[in-house]
């Protein structure tokens, strides 16, 4: 595999950079017609206001909702407030703009890290293509937003690259690290704990693998601990209890079926049909990752991803979020583009940032990633 050096990178990351400038501008063009303000709305609306919270007060905040239900900020993982609070405390900003200096940073890290493993596993061209793919998502706003997404995505893909390059240490502290940023860490845990035990079989008996594997979940597992030691009620069960009280939970996607046959019986007849379209696209786009040869590592991370994203009980309207650090759907698609000329591929991804850019003003004046 190729040593990685910024110079390398950089075109990846001038793609990155170019798509998500196009959706800021378009959000901003947005913004001035019907007087709202992109900054609040990236940076002090629905989770983000959350995360501002704990980087200024810590933990404790609850909102008891009329049905009994219990909002808690324990559901909230720390690692974003505890990198707003570092920002706000170097720069003098608010906690929601250093939420946004965040973003923006780790936007470019996972960029980078996604670059990183497309490279090695395909390609230089494939990897710059699958980064502007990636960047141009409907919903990649988000990677914009005061928001855990680009963090987290970051911390697993500069994870799953170091799992390929077999640097074991560097690959368990960075899922480590996932694991205090989101719940679905545990994919990056899964993938490096497979990983390790495929290289096992392989005849591989290093200290520096046993100790990647070992750090890997300690990150999720002492928030986890944490929680319930706090509250007092057990050591597991009051987290569960706390994403419960979020309505999120895993039903093997019952609900979400539920929700579009909801859809097909109603008015919103073409919304049900939408719906039931994007899963059966991002199904299609995984089993050709399993065509495509994907390590196992990859492999494991996304379909964990995609399994905890389609088959949560959670607000339907978050899905398309959660999918986002499910990057290794887009090397296919990289792929699929590398094989075309360099303008015509240029064009797709340009028509396709464009659409993603519209969607995204519309979506964040509208209803919004909750």
């Amino acid at each position: 595999m190729k040593d990685l050096g910024f110079r390398r990178a950089a075109p990846a990351l001038a793609a990155f950079a170019a798509v998500r400038l196009l959706g800021l501008s378009v959000l901003a063009l947005w913004g001035a017609a019907v007087d709202s303000s992109p900054h609040t709305l990236l940076s002090a609306r629905w989770d983000s206001l959350w995360y501002a919270r704990i980087a200024a007060e810590g933990y404790g905040y609850e909102v008891l909702l009329p049905n009994g239900d219990v909002h808690s900020n324990l559901a909230f993982f720390p690692l974003l407030p505890w990198l707003e609070r570092l920002v706000a405390a170097v720069t003098g900003f608010s906690y929601g703009s250093a939420g946004l200096v965040v973003s923006a940073v780790a936007g470019l890290a996972a960029a980078w890290g996604i670059f990183a493993v497309a490279d090695s596993l395909y390609g230089r061209r494939v990897g710059v293509l699958a980064v502007a793919a990636w960047a141009a998502l409907p919903v990649a706003i988000v990677q914009s937003m005061a928001y855990s997404e680009s963090l987290f995505t970051a911390l697993a893909a500069w994870s799953l690259y170091g799992v390929l390059r077999g640097r074991w240490i560097t690959a368990g502290l960075l899922a480590a690290a996932a694991g205090l940023t989101r719940p679905v860490g545990a994919a990056v845990v899964a993938a490096v704990w497979v990983a390790a035990v495929l290289a096992l079989r392989r005849g591989e008996r290093t200290w520096r693998m046993a100790a990647g594997a070992l750090l890997a979940p300690l990150g999720a597992a002492a928030y986890v601990l944490w929680v319930g030691a706090r509250t007092g009620e057990g050591l597991l069960g009051h987290y569960l209890d706390v994403q419960g009280g979020w309505g999120n939970g895993f039903d093997g996607g019952w609900a979400f079926a539920r929700f579009i046959g909801a859809r097909l019986a109603s008015p919103a007849f073409p919304a049900g049909i939408g719906l039931i379209a994007g899963v059966a696209l991002v199904l299609w786009l995984y089993r050709l990752c399993v065509r495509q040869r994907q390590p196992a590592a990859l492999l494991v991370y996304c379909g964990i991803v995609v399994a905890l994203a389609l088959c949560a009980s959670g607000y339907f309207g978050s899905k398309p979020r959660l999918l986002l650090p499910a990057f290794p759907l887009m090397l296919p698609v990289a792929a699929a583009l590398a094989r075309l000329r360099t303008g015509r591929a240029a064009a797709v991804l340009g028509s396709v940032a464009s659409v993603s850019a519209v969607y995204g003003a519309f979506w964040l004046n509208g209803s919004g990633p909750p």
